[in-house]
């Protein structure tokens, strides 16, 4: 059934346009009027709609940069939960900074590699961000002000979200000039420690994972009022990966390309394929073919980093690990299922990797952070009891062989994980983003 505008009209007068002269017949066009009504809210999108009924379409602007794929792949799970919520939504996810920055704050994902191999150099602008945070922010809007001025006029949303920590001075700032009573809301998807730069007073929600970055929000000057905390959005494969079923079928295990009978460990570097995911996978792979020849398997997960990639597959070739399978691969969008095959994981402290860890009950090893940001995520982990930060590639390879021979231990630090795990996080967020957008902001600055 296409919506058409017209047909409300025609059912309720009967099946050929006749008069209903019976209850029954009324009742069969009630009926009627019903699943139609129904049937057009769901349909409604551009293709099926007229434009006057478009306009009615409430619109919501998720504000990110590229630096990294964790933000994004926050954006993208909201967007889905939020369309699973209320599927006439116009979610529109943007890089605000490499779209409409100016040089050169439009290459912020180009360089964010360099600084993270770079670690004093990040820890030193993380430290001194507080102090710079004022300065770089007036500077910004010269040069990036009348972009970002454009792009939220342009799409004219009735909610504004930031899923970064510099989307919200500048864009919170022009949103209000635009139109006071849309609401501006943060979604931090920091873990165990945050930077500054997530949280403004002026914000009307603020959306965090922890008690820790509940706390710098404060200190920030964040009202409590404003502060929820469910948990970190994460991807729609992981929403029911904490369901108990996570682990996979031996059929799906080997349309992996994974060996059933193996012990599988999982080496990833973020989108970036960073944290020395080479030679991590070298030292794993090598001391597993010597701790447990033919027993153990790995699966190094580059991400964007090519480079990396093609040296580990040339290795790999040349037969370094003859007696361990391994399985390199570049970005995958089968992380999950990666993830639920697999015994161990070793990975950099991204939160969003951890927050995906928990919910497949996934023992950890932290193998890299970023200093100042990620530091707290190893707190997270190690308090949480699924796994630890081991820094050099050998002692890593040394502390997953010996885990792996051990599987009472793998036992309890998956129970572990799945305990620290927030699985309805998502949806959560979700519902109350939709409820703040429902209610919009009076003027004189609060939610209605």
């Amino acid at each position: 059934l296409r919506p058409n505008p017209r047909r409300p009209f025609i059912l309720l007068l009967g099946a050929r346009g006749s008069i209903p002269n019976s209850e029954d017949d009324l009742l069969i066009m009630a009926a009627r009027t019903v699943t139609m009504v129904l049937t057009f809210a769901a349909c409604a999108t551009a293709r099926d709609v007229p434009q006057r009924w478009q306009n009615r379409n409430r619109r919501v602007l998720m504000l990110i940069s590229d630096t990294g794929g964790g933000h994004r792949a926050s954006a993208l799970a909201l967007q889905a939960m939020m369309h699973k919520l209320r599927p006439c939504l116009d979610i529109k996810i943007v890089d605000i900074w490499t779209e409409h920055g100016a040089w050169p704050d439009n290459q912020m994902p180009r360089t964010y590699p360099f600084l993270c191999r770079h670690r004093q150099l990040w820890r030193a602008m993380f430290h001194m961000a507080p102090l710079l945070e004022r300065p770089w922010f007036a500077t910004t809007r010269l040069t990036c002000g009348a972009g970002f001025k454009r792009c939220i006029s342009e799409y004219d949303p009735h909610l504004v979200v930031s899923l970064h920590p510099l989307c919200q001075h500048l864009p919170l700032d022009l949103s209000r000039r635009h139109d006071d009573t849309v609401p501006f809301a943060t979604v931090c998807t920091d873990l165990g420690s945050a930077h500054c730069t997530w949280f403004v007073e002026g914000v009307d929600a603020c959306f965090v994972a922890t008690d820790a970055v509940r706390r710098i929000a404060e200190s920030r000057g964040v009202a409590r009022s404003k502060i929820r905390q469910h948990g970190l959005p994460v991807r729609r494969p992981f929403w029911q990966a904490s369901s108990g079923a996570a682990k996979l079928a031996r059929r799906q295990i080997a349309a992996l390309g994974l060996e059933v009978n193996r012990r599988t460990v999982l080496i990833v570097g973020g989108g970036d394929g960073l944290g020395g995911l080479e030679s991590v996978v070298d030292a794993t792979a090598s001391r597993l073919a010597a701790d447990q020849p033919g027993a153990a398997q790995v699966v190094a997960v580059c991400g964007r980093n090519s480079a990396a990639r093609r040296r580990l597959e040339a290795r790999q070739q040349a037969g370094r690990w003859p007696e361990v399978s391994v399985r390199v691969l570049g970005f995958t969008n089968e992380m999950s299922e990666y993830m639920k095959a697999a015994d161990c994981l070793v990975s950099k402290a991204g939160p969003g990797t951890i927050a995906e860890a928990a919910m497949c009950g996934l023992p950890t090893v932290l193998s890299d952070f970023l200093p100042g940001q990620e530091h707290g995520n190893l707190a997270f982990v190690t308090r949480h009891g699924f796994g630890q930060y081991v820094r050099q590639p050998k002692a890593i390879a040394r502390h997953v062989s010996a885990l792996l021979q051990s599987p009472a231990e793998l036992a309890r630090m998956s129970a572990a994980a799945r305990a620290a795990a927030t699985p309805l996080a998502t949806k959560q967020i979700a519902t109350d983003l939709l409820q703040i957008l429902d209610r919009g902001r009076t003027a004189d600055g609060a939610l209605a």
